[in-house]
């Protein structure tokens, strides 16, 4: 077993808003080890986003630590730890005013990188994310679809070559069928490039199929983690209640639909 630290861990972190009245984060200690896809599922309030934000700085915790491959956060400048992480927001976040090449570009020349090896990795990152070079580097975002949007958000968290993505509800905004391609395509390209990934999503479905390892939050606590398998025998009742609605859509769709439907 290997004695590296993980690549997140969290401990005993705590993140109260609106003067101490509201625990948004309560007490989590979670650790995320390298190549693990994570995905943390809760409903709205239970504090994944918040944990999530917490990992780049773009809030600070009140209490507790937070450490990215062994070093407390704290002790890394906000702006340089956020260049290290790979960030996808939901519906891509890109900037209106810049191009796809220039979207998927920025971390690198905020980097100093020169110009040409900017230019070749753009180039590498829309083949990695499926879309054609000549088609979408000059495009810019309100010329493009939702999911093509996405693919770029995708490109640009990796532009700088991280070894961690965190992922804030990415997919949540597309409709079925690209949602369902684009987290299929991610998937691989975690496993490709030996990401780790921290997902936030609300869909319990969307994680059991993408994640190696669930995470599940309610009223800022970390309620029970572990694989499918793992959640399967937990007995909480909000977990257990999570679980149904898969279990639930499954037989619906069972009972609607014909099972030769294709002969």
């Amino acid at each position: 077993m290997s004695d590296a630290p993980p690549m997140i861990a969290y401990a005993r972190v705590a993140k109260t808003f609106g003067g101490g009245r509201i625990k948004a984060v309560d007490g989590v200690s979670l650790s995320v080890a390298r190549g693990e896809f994570l995905a943390i599922v809760g409903g709205s309030g239970s504090g994944k986003t918040t944990l999530l934000r917490l990992a780049n700085r773009l809030i600070d915790a009140d209490a507790g630590s937070i450490a990215i491959e062994g070093a407390d956060v704290r002790s890394t400048d906000p702006i340089v730890l956020r260049r290290r992480i790979g960030t996808v927001f939901q519906a891509g976040a890109l900037f209106p005013h810049l191009t796809v090449a220039g979207n998927i570009g920025i971390t690198p020349k905020l980097l100093g990188w020169p110009a040409a090896k900017i230019a070749a990795r753009v180039d590498e990152l829309l083949d990695l994310v499926r879309l054609d070079r000549a088609q979408h580097r000059g495009r810019f975002p309100h010329e493009l679809s939702g999911g093509q949007r996405q693919r770029v958000g995708v490109a640009r968290a990796l532009a700088a070559k991280p070894s961690i993505v965190l992922m804030d509800e990415p997919f949540g905004a597309l409709d079925p069928l690209t949602r369902d391609a684009l987290g299929d395509d991610f998937r691989a390209l975690h496993d490709r490039l030996g990401l780790t990934t921290m997902l936030i999503t609300h869909d319990i479905t969307e994680a059991l199929l993408l994640a190696d390892r669930i995470a599940v939050m309610r009223a800022g606590q970390l309620i029970a983690q572990g694989a499918a398998a793992e959640l399967a025998h937990s007995t909480d009742p909000y977990v257990a209640e999570l679980l149904q609605t898969p279990r639930r859509q499954a037989k619906r769709l069972g009972e609607l639909l014909p099972r030769d439907a294709g002969t």
